[in-house]
């Protein structure tokens, strides 16, 4: 029997409770339920200061408890999305699948914490992570978590869905310019030599002919993998780590990564674009769906404000792929300033990705 899950999105003025339970009522009316099993619940960051009565509002919309969520600098269904401006957004879900603690199990776990309590201990907890940092617009301030319909003082929640079978997808949304190649000399932060080249040359000579300028490098797009496993397919098994490049010194032709290295490490470079992420993305989507073998119920979406609208300029081409893959799966998520993804090394914080969680009832 399908599931009765649906969505949706409410924007406002003002961040008052009333947006939630609108989103709530909505929502029910759309999924022709009377009382959800369980309720997933995103709101923006004008809702922190008033978390606790915005939750009891959707809490009564739904006469249900079982509320999970958190605010972030913004919210998104299959039908919208809503960023700098106060908005809720809510699914819905009956019977058929539950939303509840994870237990000890390997399953998948919906993962949403505040930045100071995203320990290494919490991360390396039983099962695959995926989930979002919850922060203000600017990332400056911690948001607010909540499970079973009450805000969570230790900042974070983990949660389950019982019943379905759960395919999770990371976009990292960069494009490899090279091969990898083993680092000959590096001192610190510097990386001085690669591929038996200075690493400046060997940079400039990866990057397209109209970037590369040394003077105007856009270094808010230009990235190092370092490959952390052996194989001449190991980048196209996302087998790699994504190092950001902070500078170029012209003197004495290095450059300088986000994270000392040693010589011997192996390296690429590689370069963030709106066209390499939608490429990325189809690509991760085609994945996620041979994995579930079959259409899913509903999903979990996750992205990075450096990722979204802003990254695609105005509008979230991430969104448009997985609503032209599935254009009748309900989908709710947010954006933020960070994901917790299930890499191939463990779970692990990142940005500037997209994380998709296709859940398909057992």
């Amino acid at each position: 029997m399908p599931v009765a899950v649906a969505t949706a999105l409410i924007r406002g003025i003002d961040p008052l409770p009333e947006l939630a339970a609108t989103a709530v009522s909505l929502a029910l009316e759309r999924a022709r339920l009377a009382h959800p099993h369980s309720v997933l619940l995103f709101l923006t960051g004008e809702f922190a200061r008033n978390a606790h009565a915005a939750l009891a509002a959707a809490s009564r919309a739904a006469n249900c408890l079982n509320v999970w969520g958190c605010t972030a600098p913004g919210v998104l269904t299959e039908e919208d999305w809503s960023i700098d401006q106060p908005a809720a957004c809510a699914m819905v879900i009956g019977a058929g699948i539950a939303l509840g603690p994870p237990g000890d199990g390997p399953a998948a776990q919906l993962s949403l914490a505040v930045p100071n309590a995203a320990s290494g201990a919490w991360l390396d907890g039983p099962g695959q992570r995926y989930g979002l940092i919850s922060t203000d617009a600017g990332a400056q301030q911690p948001g607010r978590i909540w499970a079973h319909g009450k805000t969570l003082a230790e900042g974070h929640a983990g949660a389950s869905f019982a019943g379905a079978t759960t395919a999770v997808g990371v976009a990292r949304g960069i494009r490899a310019l090279t091969q990898a190649q083993v680092v000959d000399a590096a001192d610190g932060y510097d990386v001085q030599r690669i591929g038996n080249q200075p690493a400046l040359n060997s940079l400039l000579r990866a990057l397209p002919p109209d970037l590369r300028e040394e003077a105007r490098l856009p270094f808010n797009q230009l990235f190092v993998g370092e490959v952390t496993e052996a194989g001449d397919d190991a980048i196209a098994r996302g087998r790699f780590r994504v190092l950001p490049l902070i500078s170029a010194n012209h003197d004495d032709r290095s450059v300088t990564l986000g994270q000392r290295l040693q010589a011997g490490a192996r390296l690429f470079w590689c370069m963030r674009s709106p066209l390499g992420a939608e490429e990325d993305m189809r690509r991760m989507l085609d994945l996620l769906s041979a994995d579930l073998a079959a259409p899913p119920d509903l999903g979990v979406m996750f992205s990075c404000m450096g990722r979204g609208p802003y990254f695609y300029g105005g509008e979230d081409r991430d969104l448009d792929i997985v609503r032209h893959s599935y254009p009748e799966m309900p989908l709710i998520g947010a954006y933020g300033a960070g994901q917790i993804a299930p890499l191939y090394e463990g779970n692990a914080l990142i940005q500037n990705s997209a994380l998709l969680a296709l859940i398909k009832a057992d």
